[in-house]
């Protein structure tokens, strides 16, 4: 199979599809890989070292587009590369369309079969394609909430673990799940206030017994949500259905109760955010006040430390692109039902229930489209 691998082109996004190392071993399975000169520079690959793993340089994206049989992605294609694609087409990368319908109109309108790494599953319901990414997002929520809360970013300028003699700052993390744990061993680590919200006991009674005494754990009903967003200086939005949007958890009414400068950082923000005043910022300006309340919503937060979210990204989504290469889609996904969730588009047909049923697409199973 002929795979491309264009440059990003989303506001700040470092990150790419393919690295040296995983061009090599598609190259050595007799597949071809096209990369784009110059897709690599964020990680530190330049186009020399993609050269030596047997890759074919492009000076632009159209040939890619144009000629490759499968393209190889990290964000959700921006709106001059949904142009470029076409027919029969495979795409595969990350792409959250519950919240996007001007992208999940494109991608039913031009034939594409795109496949998302985030609804791919693995045993027990896990999402192994989309762990790495919400374990780096996890651990930047709070790094980005720290530099938000000083006062010369807008924030009440508090120190999360605070010094002797003085509080530590107080960090609500909702959602127990990758993203929460994660975000809760930083604000942990840093010595500060943690509470851990989640609706699944199992979920409390893991992370109460990881974190034993030094974060605390409650259960999510109104009440106690309440409560606690009007207590933190900072809160992570860490919730997660998958493939859908996120639930609306923090109201703009509830705002009125926090103290001025405390942090919002919703992690959710790919899937619509979970936080009622939440909106999606870049990189280039990542937050902004509603409400004396600094929110901090970048859409690919990960992107920032494009290096090691990329090499984190190729050891799961690799081994699914060999077999998509070697078997063609349809096959590898009668053989693996976990990569068979993935498929999210086909043919101009919405193939994942959620994405159907939010944006109003009638439903076609994966099943009949597998045969």
């Amino acid at each position: 199979m002929r795979i491309g691998c264009p440059t990003e082109i989303k506001n700040h996004e470092y990150r790419v599809g393919l690295t040296p190392e995983s061009t090599r071993e598609l190259v050595t399975h007799g597949h071809e890989v096209w990369i784009q000169s110059g897709a690599g520079n964020g990680i530190g690959a330049d186009d020399a070292e993609y050269l030596q793993a047997g890759a074919v340089i492009k000076d632009g994206p159209d040939e890619i587009f144009a000629e490759c049989e499968m393209v190889v992605k990290v964000k959700e294609p921006q709106a001059e590369e949904r142009a470029r694609l076409r027919d029969g087409q495979i795409l595969y990368t990350y792409l959250h369309l519950a919240p996007d319908a001007p992208q999940t109109a494109d991608l039913v309108r031009n034939g594409v079969t795109a496949i998302a790494y985030e609804t791919v599953t693995g045993p027990g319901g896990s999402l192994p394609l989309l762990k790495p990414m919400s374990q780096v997002a996890g651990r930047m929520s709070v790094q980005a909430g720290a530099t938000a809360l000083e006062k010369a970013h807008g924030g009440r300028g508090v120190l999360l673990g605070g010094v002797p003699g003085v509080l530590p700052g107080k960090v609500l993390v909702i959602g127990g799940g990758v993203v929460g744990f994660n975000a809760a061993q930083m604000a942990v680590g840093l010595g500060a206030d943690t509470t851990i919200l989640d609706r699944d006991p199992a979920v409390l009674e893991r992370v109460g017994i990881h974190f034993e005494s030094r974060a605390k754990t409650r259960f999510s009903n109104k009440a106690n949500l309440e409560e606690a967003v009007c207590e933190a200086d900072l809160v992570i939005g860490a919730v997660l259905i998958p493939g859908a949007a996120a639930p609306k958890l923090v109201s703009r009414e509830l705002l009125k109760c926090m103290q001025p400068g405390a942090v919002l950082v919703d992690v959710a923000i790919d899937q619509g955010g979970c936080f009622e005043t939440s909106r999606a910022t870049t990189h280039d300006d990542p937050t902004y006040v509603i409400d004396d309340v600094v929110h901090y919503c970048v859409a690919n937060m990960p992107g920032a430390v494009a290096r090691t979210s990329t090499y984190a990204l190729n050891n799961v989504t690799l081994p699914h692109a060999l077999r998509i290469a070697g078997l063609g889609w349809k096959e590898a996904m009668r053989r693996d039902p976990h990569l068979a969730e993935g498929l999210n588009v086909h043919a101009g047909q919405v193939t994942y229930a959620a994405v159907a049923e939010e944006l109003g697409y009638e439903y076609r199973p994966v099943a009949d489209i597998l045969g």
